[in-house]
């Protein structure tokens, strides 16, 4: 499956899997590759080092596994962002 993607395609799984909040789960819903098929993917990818830092990071952290997360909503949100409606940001005040 890896040697159907386009480059661009793989630059964005690569940025997913190193993303901290972001499941292994919404790369498979959005790619089709499986935990297993992205490891392989990074490792192929990846320099040797930085392979051993990604792999050291997301290994056993809760975030990158949906169901073990206790993070139901993974966007960053401040403090003093208001609610958004009609796709406006309110202005403080």
């Amino acid at each position: 499956m890896t040697e159907l993607l386009t480059a661009q395609q793989t630059d964005r799984i690569i940025e997913m899997a190193w993303e901290d909040r972001t499941p292994f789960e919404a790369i498979l819903a959005q790619f089709g590759l499986a935990e297993p098929a992205v490891i392989v993917l990074m490792r192929r990818e990846l320099k040797p080092a930085s392979w051993r830092r990604w792999r050291a990071r997301v290994q056993g952290r809760a975030t990158k596994h949906q169901a073990k997360s206790t993070v139901d909503d993974a966007r960053f949100k401040s403090d003093l962002q208001r609610s958004i409606t009609r796709n406006k940001i309110s202005k403080r005040g």
